[in-house]
């Protein structure tokens, strides 16, 4: 399997759907090194008024539900080497790979719902973005 040893720092975008689990699962098959620092990340969308971007204050974690807060500490928690959690609000890819950049990653794990034709058009494809945008490797895990 891969190893992680070219990555040192590795972004992963985790929302509270099913695929974070795979998402997670496929970090593990990197072969983290103790060397290896990991992002959590998780953004909280503004349903209020998505189209509002203010200076990007990081969110509360208090904003996510107790299971979505429990659910990320755990995946810390099994990881064999330093990592932190961030949690903001905004827009999911241009905060994905904000917080790519700030935090220099050399790769980000993000999933794809899988949507194609019309729907993909509609609502867009929070991965496709990233993969064009992001500075660093992207790999995306298919749902």
């Amino acid at each position: 399997m891969t190893t992680s040893a070219e990555f040192e720092t590795i972004l992963v975008a985790l929302d509270s759907s099913e695929s974070s689990e795979q998402i997670v699962q496929t970090l593990f098959q990197l072969q983290l090194q103790p060397t290896t620092e990991v992002v959590l990340a998780h953004v909280v969308v503004n349903t209020a008024n998505p189209d509002i971007v203010s200076d990007r204050p990081p969110a509360e974690i208090e904003e996510l539900p107790q299971r979505h807060i429990e659910q990320l500490q755990a995946y810390q928690s099994q990881l064999p080497c330093a990592s932190k959690v961030e949690v903001v609000t905004g827009d999911p890819a241009d905060e994905i790979v904000r917080l790519a950049n700030i935090h220099q990653a050399d790769l980000i794990v993000i999933g794809s719902r899988g949507l194609t034709g019309l729907n993909r058009v509609i609502q867009g494809s929070v991965s496709s973005q990233v993969v064009a945008d992001a500075h660093c490797s992207v790999l995306v895990v298919k749902h």
